[in-house]
């Protein structure tokens, strides 16, 4: 049996901790004796995961948010590459969060250490200029989307199509009745899911949108549930002003198998949405600085991962200043009302949940085998 390697890795926010934790998961598998330590999350740690720091500290965006962490960031990454350089890990994977992860890469990769960066950044749709970032920091890149590798083989990038991990966990048809057991929903009722995100900066721009969005569209029979990351709840009960939303502790994927659609952030919830095969209208607004640094470095027409992925406009998409709650109500009310609308995107959503399905943790540990010789 070939032994087991042990890895440096780390993953920032709840969405890179989930990503890690299922990589984490088809490591072990493979190599039950791997060992893993550096910056993570709670379900990495369910998977034996050493967390010297936690995951919390990296969820920021954008360069306001950013600038205010800056100092405690780079004493973190400093500190991080010493200990990683000191203990020498079979390999390193950085798992997206790549202002962060790229200066480790690149300083673990000048001395000597193998380094992953699992999920390519969205060259593609923004930053392209982050080529030459990669190409410094990663030995070889592990790829969500199958249109990635060939843009990383061109500049010469070692690259790996590994599929989506969330389309192997996330089952083709989704346990609607069961999730509406479990939260306590009516089984006839319509439920929509307000997920806002995970990050301070989100509950603070999107969930106000949302919350009054979910006023606009209050009626009998509608039921309105709202996921809240552990330790974000008291940010959040201020803004429902006597709106009827129920809000659970963590288990979107449970919200997300109960609804009958989604107001949602972008991110990765919007994949995780379409794997669920859930109507959904895609929102988004942020600290005005950062737009304003942004808005015009977009190369895609589109922001939302299903629409990219389709590369047409599937869901609504309302950004920034068109994110109100009018505009979210009035796009979500014509979702509900549509069900030839609906039924055509359950299979758009049938047929990506399918593409993206490529049994991830088996390519991933195969890339990182072969890297390292194993």
């Amino acid at each position: 049996m070939q032994k087991a390697p042990r890895l440096g890795m780390v993953a920032g926010e709840a969405s890179g901790d989930l990503l890690a934790s299922l990589l984490l998961q088809g490591l072990r598998a493979r190599w039950p004796g791997l060992a893993s330590q550096g910056i993570g999350g709670p379900k990495m740690q369910a998977q034996g995961f050493e967390s010297w720091w936690p995951h919390s500290k990296l969820s920021i965006f954008g360069y306001v948010d950013a600038l205010l962490n800056i100092r405690e960031l780079l004493s973190i990454r400093k500190q991080l590459g010493k200990r990683l350089i000191s203990n020498r890990p079979d390999v390193f994977i950085g798992v997206d969060a790549p202002d962060f992860n790229f200066g480790l890469e690149a300083r673990l990769r000048e001395a000597g250490i193998k380094t992953v960066h699992f999920v390519c950044p969205s060259i593609w749709a923004w930053r392209p200029e982050r080529v030459e970032t990669i190409r410094r920091a990663a030995d070889h890149v592990l790829c969500l989307f199958p249109f990635e590798p060939e843009i990383l083989h061109k500049a010469g990038i070692g690259a790996t199509y590994v599929g989506h991990p969330l389309a192997d966990a996330i089952p083709m048809e989704p346990p609607r009745a069961a999730s509406r057991e479990a939260l306590g929903l009516p089984a006839d009722d319509t439920v929509i899911a307000l997920l806002p995100g995970s990050r301070k900066s989100e509950i603070k721009y999107i969930a106000p949108a949302l919350i009054g969005a979910a006023r606009l569209l209050a009626r009998p029979g509608r039921r309105f549930i709202l996921p809240v990351v552990p330790g974000l709840r008291h940010l959040v009960e201020p803004l429902l002003g006597g709106v009827d939303i129920q809000l659970i502790d963590g288990q979107s994927h449970a919200a997300l198998a109960a609804c009958d659609l989604t107001l949602v952030a972008s991110g990765t919830a919007t994949l995780e949405a379409a794997l669920f095969k859930r109507p959904m209208v895609i929102a988004y607004r942020m600290n005005w600085l950062n737009w304003w640094r942004m808005k015009d470095k977009g190369l895609l027409p589109w922001v939302g991962l299903p629409n990219i992925l389709a590369r047409e406009f599937l869901v609504p998409e309302l950004i920034q200043h068109a994110c109100t709650p009018e505009a979210l109500a009035r796009e979500a009310e014509a979702l509900l009302a549509d069900a030839a609308r609906r039924d055509a995107l359950h299979t758009r959503f049938v047929d990506l949940h399918t593409l993206l399905r490529q049994d991830t943790a088996r390519r991933a540990s195969d890339a990182i085998a072969s890297l390292l010789g194993a």
